[in-house]
């Protein structure tokens, strides 16, 4: 990992710059070009150390979202996680070891389209999705340094 990379992973965790251009403000914060920010988040995309940069909103200030677990046969696992990360409306998923092994969270427009994502997964596996939508939030800093 490049000295830049560690230096975008460190100070954007969180703090994104919210304007109209802001890979240039990070840039000129870093003291690079726009071109290199730009650049180094690929290469962490492409190499599997970031799965998005963007903005995360509390929980239905914007659209809508739920948390949702499936018990997948093990043997199932990886297939079924590739295809439930394969929705654009799927922000992220993982593992557990539990009988419901594989838990995600999807976000949409609407309570409407959410459903909709479930219910699809449910067809295209043939496996039960658990909806989980949040009854009460709680804000937790998942922001740490990363290097020294």
């Amino acid at each position: 990992m490049t000295e830049l990379e560690r230096r975008l992973l460190d100070r954007f965790q969180d703090g994104l710059p919210m304007v109209a251009e802001p890979f240039a403000a990070m840039a000129r914060e870093l003291d690079v070009s726009e071109a290199e920010v730009i650049a180094s988040l690929q290469r962490l995309q492409d190499n599997g150390t970031l799965s998005r940069v963007g903005a995360v909103f509390r929980p239905h200030s914007v659209g809508a979202s739920t948390l949702a677990a499936m018990a997948v046969p093990p043997e199932r696992l990886e297939a079924v996680a590739e295809l439930v990360s394969s929705y654009e409306a799927v922000n992220h998923n993982y593992e557990r070891e539990h009988e419901l092994n594989l838990w995600f969270v999807v976000a949409a427009a609407d309570q409407e389209a959410v459903a909709g994502v479930l219910t699809d997964i449910e067809q295209r596996t043939g496996l039960t999705v658990l909806d989980l939508p949040l009854e009460r939030s709680f804000h937790i800093d998942l922001g740490f340094r990363l290097w020294r």
